[in-house]
């Protein structure tokens, strides 16, 4: 029903920026929430960011002021701009939604920040 496409992960210095782009397709007009979750192999995934129709964002501590997200009006993308990376953000970065139906997610984009 609703589809998810992230890119934009790299490899970057610590210190450096990076944003990443989700693009939802199919029955966009379903989706209530969106926004991002990061998993390091062999740990649980963490929630990141997150942004309501409303337009009110949330963000998770370890990011917050470090971390902005976005999206256009029609909740079609959904921006992460990423400042200030650490080496511990390494990961790969999931994009979700949320519907009446159920939480939907993309195939991940991997995010490596060296020291």
């Amino acid at each position: 029903q609703v589809q998810l496409l992230e890119s934009g992960g790299g490899l970057v210095q610590a210190g450096g920026s990076l944003k990443l782009s989700c693009t939802a397709s199919g029955s966009t007009n379903s989706i209530s929430v969106i926004g991002w979750y990061r998993q390091v192999p062999g740990k649980q995934r963490e929630w990141v960011a997150s942004v309501t129709n409303s337009g009110t964002t949330n963000y998770a501590g370890s990011v917050e002021g470090r971390f902005t997200i976005s999206r256009d009006g029609a909740k079609n993308t959904v921006f992460l701009q990423m400042s200030s990376l650490k080496p511990e953000d390494t990961a790969v970065f999931y994009c979700y939604v949320r519907t009446p139906l159920s939480y939907v997610w993309g195939q991940g984009t991997q995010v490596t920040v060296s020291s």
